[in-house]
């Protein structure tokens, strides 16, 4: 093997280990104008001049050696003998991918904006492959779209180099007994303008080369591919793995080399093909060294090998279907060598591999994040969850119970107006609280309410709700809805008390008791509707004709003081006997009172009712509008959020070209 100088290394040695001044002879062989004269590399400049077809017919070169006319930093490849120089061949030497007429562009921007709007609420090592997709595809689409970058991996011994060698058509990369033979990744260019892929790669100049002037060199199928020699990704060597797996994630396509014994290698099927198996229309499985089968033992091992690619979910390109290319050769013998060389070149000259692969790792990624954006059912806030939470936040106020307090209260005024005097006497004595009183007597009983049962009921209601609405959420999701009903229930108790008494008290005169709420807080004021919460009733308004009904009330009471006067006065002597007519006055008196007391109590039934419904509905809206703006509007917006990543997600997957 022709030995290759390190200078951008800072080597002393060449790559095979001669001494430094075997690089000076290279150096005094460079002539006047700057060109290479020792016969090893032939410049597309020289190709007129019959020294460029001399020497070895290897073609190395080392990243060096390079000028401004391969600004990959790989030497061309000659022409024939006798052929003029290209003088016409004008093309670009980088031509960066474009915006497409795909969907990659499209699902790009998708994920791109799926991942930007979940860094509040997912952790960064769920959205550290995405974000590595998202990056290497814009690399990759910043490079050139006329090169194809196709790895060849394989395990210890399997004949992966001597296949790199034999598509080449030249000893490029060490082959031997010795294991491991290769040690770090080597590139073989056909056409200039790759170095910006190769720089991606992190492949060293010294470690790029051109394939030896011959066929393989001029096949047009091949211009543009770029061949990558991997190191065994079963190396004991954890260096060695480790650059497999960096460049395997670079790379746009890879060509997996399997032998009859490694084949069924658990390590291969579980670390590297059942993952990759959605990137199944960028890989190839060369089943190698097929010369040492017997008979029809390679068809039966090529079969078993498909069996065994299909357990590991990867899509077998059969019968036109996408998927992998499964084939058998042999790299020693050159046995089938063509045609994999020419299922290559018609994959490289798709010019498809860059986008199929960066197209699979989108699905790749979208696959992990599946589980954090797809939701089971059709979780929401529906108006049941929405109406129940509102019962229990007015159950938690006591709005029911300021409902009937108020409709007490209005009967009550209504017989302290149009009830007998006899009759409001005796309650202004129940209403001052004396000892024996019915008041007090009912208070005495009654046991004092605790104030965390309400506090507790609003704790409830919200940990429903939050439940409800969290229902079938992925966890992350799940998580925020709940932190944002919690978050929104602090103070919720207090607030329910101050807005509720702040309706009530737009409504007009009030008088509250000045006591605590039900959630520990100071009412003190009278609502519009009739309550507070914590307070007493206010007093209601009084219709139009109460002042009527006061005045019969006054009418009969005047007419039992009448005729009972009309009476004493006949029994004492001062009037003239005749019990009929006073009676009968005092008579319709007494039976009147009562009569138009009733006749009231009657009257004011509907209104008495529509009024503790008027007190309960507006309590029941405070409640509900407190509880809105504290919680369901912030449950509402995280939904809302997880719908709009949810859409982004879809649009990720909509065009998958995998099914993942």
């Amino acid at each position: 093997m022709t030995a290759v100088t390190d200078e951008d290394q800072g080597n002393s040695t060449t790559e095979t280990g001669e001494p430094k001044e075997k690089e000076k002879e290279n150096e005094e062989a460079r002539s006047k104008d700057g060109r290479w004269d020792d016969g090893l590399i032939a410049r597309r400049a020289a190709a007129a001049d019959p020294r460029g077809d001399s020497g070895t017919g290897h073609s190395r070169t080392d990243g060096g050696s390079t000028d401004s006319a391969d600004p990959s930093g790989l030497t061309a490849p000659s022409a024939p003998a006798g052929a003029p120089p290209d003088e016409d061949d004008v093309r670009p030497q980088v031509e960066a991918y474009g915006a497409s007429g795909g969907p990659l562009p499209t699902r790009l921007d998708a994920l791109r904006e799926l991942v930007g709007l979940s860094r509040a609420r997912l952790d960064r090592d769920t959205l550290a492959e995405a974000g590595r997709v998202l990056d290497e595809a814009a690399a990759r689409q910043r490079l050139s779209s006329r090169h194809t970058v196709v790895a060849i991996a394989g395990a210890t011994g399997s004949g992966k180099s001597t296949l790199f060698n034999a598509l080449a058509g030249t000893q490029i990369s060490d082959t031997g007994l010795r294991r491991p033979t290769t040690s770090q990744p080597i590139a073989c260019s056909w056409t200039d303008g790759a170095a910006g892929l190769l720089d991606r790669l992190a492949i060293p100049g010294r470690l790029r080369r051109r394939p030896h002037p011959g066929p393989a060199a001029f096949d047009e199928a091949l211009q543009g591919l770029v061949l990558v020699d991997l190191p065994d990704h079963d190396s004991a060597a954890t260096a060695h793995r480790d650059q497999v797996d960096r460049v395997l994630a670079l790379v746009d396509a890879v060509i997996w080399v399997v032998d009859p014994e490694k084949y069924a290698d658990a390590a291969l099927h579980e670390r590297y093909l059942r993952p990759l198996a959605g990137h199944a229309e960028v890989t190839f499985v060369v089943l190698n060294q097929i010369d040492r089968l017997p008979g029809e033992a390679a068809d039966l091992v090529l079969d078993d090998l498909r069996r065994l690619l299909d357990e590991d979910g990867m899509a077998l390109g059969e019968h036109g279907e996408p998927g992998a290319t499964v084939m058998s050769l042999s790299a020693l013998t050159g046995d089938g060598v063509p045609e994999l060389r020419e299922m290559v070149g018609r994959f490289v000259q798709d010019r498809t591999a860059a986008t199929r692969r960066l197209s699979a790792d989108v699905d790749a990624a979208a696959a992990r994040l599946r589980p954090v954006y797809v939701a089971e059912g059709r979780p929401g806030l529906g108006e049941r969850a929405r109406e129940e939470f509102t019962d229990r936040l007015a159950e938690a106020v006591g709005a029911a119970a300021a409902g009937q307090a108020a409709e007490r209260e209005w009967r009550r005024n209504a017989g302290r107006a149009c009830g007998t005097p006899w009759l409001r006497l005796w309650r202004w004595y129940e209403s001052r609280g004396l000892p024996g009183s019915l008041d007090r007597m009912g208070q005495a009983l009654a046991p004092p309410e605790e104030e965390p049962t309400a506090r507790q009921r609003v704790e409830q209601a919200v940990r429903i709700v939050a439940d409800d609405a969290s229902a079938g959420l992925p966890a992350p999701w799940a998580q925020a809805v709940r932190e944002a009903a919690f978050n929104g229930a602090k103070g919720l108790p207090e607030a329910l008390d101050d807005l509720a008494a702040k309706a009530a008290a737009g409504g007009g005169s009030a008088k509250g008791s000045g006591g605590s709420g039900r959630f520990g807080t100071a009412s003190g004021r009278g609502p519009a509707t009739g309550v507070a919460l914590g307070g007493r009733p206010a007093k209601p308004p009084r219709p139009k004709w109460w002042p009527a009904a006061v005045l019969a009330q006054v009418s009969m009471t005047l007419l039992q003081v009448f005729g009972g006067l009309w009476l004493l006065g006949q029994i004492v002597g001062v009037l003239e006997p005749g019990l009929v007519v006073p009676a009968l006055i005092m008579l319709a008196g007494v039976v009147g009172g009562p009569l138009v007391e009733w006749s009231c109590a009657a009257a004011i039934r509907g209104p008495a009712r529509r009024y503790g419904q008027d007190a309960e509905r507006r309590l029941r809206e405070a409640a509900a509008g407190c509880g809105r703006a504290r919680v369901l509007d912030p449950v509402s917006a995280e939904l809302a959020r997880y719908r709009e990543v949810r859409e982004r997600y879809v649009a990720v997957t909509e065009f998958s070209t995998t099914g993942q």
